[in-house]
């Protein structure tokens, strides 16, 4: 484990990783949310009472002017504006977006994707931190689980990000779920924008699972890379059919050690398998990669891939006419989200959903008529 001041104990650090000497590493560990993760300030404990004084809210302009400035305390509070799911910081948050609007877009944006334990934050460790060290400015969108309990986070991301956490090039944001599907957050598209327009020019969404509803992900990203185990058994291999299809490279990480002979013979398997596929962006060719995340070999390798990729789609139009339909897919989304909200709110539907409930759970009433009935009051007819 390294030490919070980038001191060595007893561990060899990677290539890519950062050096002692301070202008290495970011210079301010900033507190998470203390509140329920609705974009609301918490009081901070040990102050007394009359001490205590709300933070003070932001106009358009300064939250603006402080995103394009690259000021990370304003993008963090502005991207806890955006997830709010407060209606009184909804239109707030459609004038910052759309102010930055014209700063968006310039990014390389890639979604990493993977069954757990396959090592996707160990990787963005390495790949991010590498990309800093070139240069780049790299935000992560870590999308954890959301606990059941206290519907926050629950993989912690950032700390399992060591080196990445500590460089001034670096934003993490981890955000729980929600439970939307996929594990996308609602609002991760948002928050995307806020980041490039505060200058990240590389931008990696973690998601957690595979399966089909990681085209979520495919839908807001221009490269989608799959993470994957070596020796996985026929029922792993069944959950990654469907999303398979929409990866542009497959990553067979943990190639080190006692591993790395398995991880090419995975890697050829997969080579075969995507060679039966139809590719999931118009002319490119996916195909299977190792690398070692902890050893940081491959890590490279693995982004060069990427920039050759986003050079030919850019080159052939791909990625602009990508983009397009990516962002009118989120406006229906949105509008799928809005009515769906709508309807749960709507008085008529509030008083009459318990007893409608009992009634299809008692068997009285099948699944369809109650929907019928709900849809019903709904309409007001």
């Amino acid at each position: 484990m390294y030490s919070d001041n980038g001191g060595n104990h007893g561990t060899k650090l990677p290539e890519w990783a950062p050096r002692d000497g301070g202008a290495e590493y970011a210079s301010r560990v900033m507190s998470g949310v203390r509140s329920s993760h609705d974009g609301m300030e918490a009081a901070a404990p040990g102050l007394d009472k009359q001490a205590q004084t709300k933070r003070r809210g932001l106009s358009i302009d300064e939250y603006v002017s402080g995103i394009l400035s690259g000021d990370r305390t304003i993008l963090s509070r502005a991207i806890t504006l955006v997830e709010s799911n407060s209606e009184a910081h909804f239109e707030t948050a459609r004038q910052v977006v759309k102010e930055i609007l014209p700063r968006t877009g310039r990014s390389v944006r890639v979604g990493i994707t993977g069954v757990p334990g396959a090592g996707k934050s160990t990787f963005i460790d390495a790949l991010g931190t590498m990309l800093c060290g070139s240069g780049h400015k790299v935000a992560v969108l870590a999308v954890d689980p959301s606990s059941r309990v206290t519907k926050g986070s629950i993989l912690g991301d950032k700390t399992r990000m060591e080196n990445l956490s500590r460089h001034k090039n670096a934003f993490i944001r981890p955000s729980p779920s929600g439970g939307t599907l996929g594990g996308l957050t609602r609002k991760s598209r948002e928050t995307m924008l806020l980041c490039e327009a505060a200058g990240h020019d590389v931008i990696l969404v973690e998601t957690v699972g595979v399966g089909q509803s990681e085209a979520a992900v495919r839908d807001m990203v221009d490269f989608f890379l799959l993470m994957v185990l070596t020796g996985a058994g026929d029922e792993l291999q069944g959950i990654k059919k469907g999303v398979m299809e929409l990866a542009d490279a497959i990553l067979v990480n943990k190639a080190d050690g006692n591993n790395l002979l398995r991880a090419s013979t995975t890697r050829a398997e997969y080579d075969r398998i995507l060679h039966y596929l139809r590719p999931a962006t118009e002319g490119w060719t996916t195909r299977a990669y190792t690398c070692s995340a902890a050893e940081g070999t491959g890590v490279r390798d693995i982004w060069d891939v990427v920039t050759d990729f986003m050079a030919n789609v850019k080159s052939s139009g791909v990625c602009g006419e990508r983009r397009r339909q990516q962002t009118l897919s989120w406006v229906y989304r949105m509008v799928e989200d809005y009515l769906k909200q709508k309807f749960y709110r709507s008085p008529a539907v509030a008083r009459e959903r318990n007893h409608i409930e009992g009634s299809v759970v008692s068997g009285k009433l099948s699944a369809t008529e109650a929907a019928s009935e709900l849809i019903r009051l709904y309409e007001g007819l």
